[in-house]
């Protein structure tokens, strides 16, 4: 289960004014995933770009412990905060 911290910082990265870019989003979404549910086990998709982006994103945090991902997740939108809110 989530920590409140991670569930804040959540709630902080998606009430960015200003769009990161594609890798700082790409990060972001593969911490979050490994935080909330572990290895990705899903196959990877085929044809959908977009969602092989994203499946990659979240296979690289692989064998992280998800307490761990919440830490470099919650770290990272610190470090974004001043930069995009």
């Amino acid at each position: 289960m989530p920590s409140a911290a991670f569930e804040t910082a959540a709630k902080e990265a998606k009430g960015f004014t200003k769009l990161p870019d594609d890798e700082i989003l790409l990060r972001l979404y593969g911490l979050y995933k490994q935080a909330t549910f572990g290895d990705n086990t899903t196959d990877k998709p085929l044809l959908d770009l977009k969602g092989r982006y994203k499946w990659e994103a979240w296979k690289e945090h692989e064998g992280v412990p998800q307490v761990e991902a919440e830490v470099q997740y919650i770290a990272l939108v610190e470090e974004l905060k001043s930069s995009y809110q």
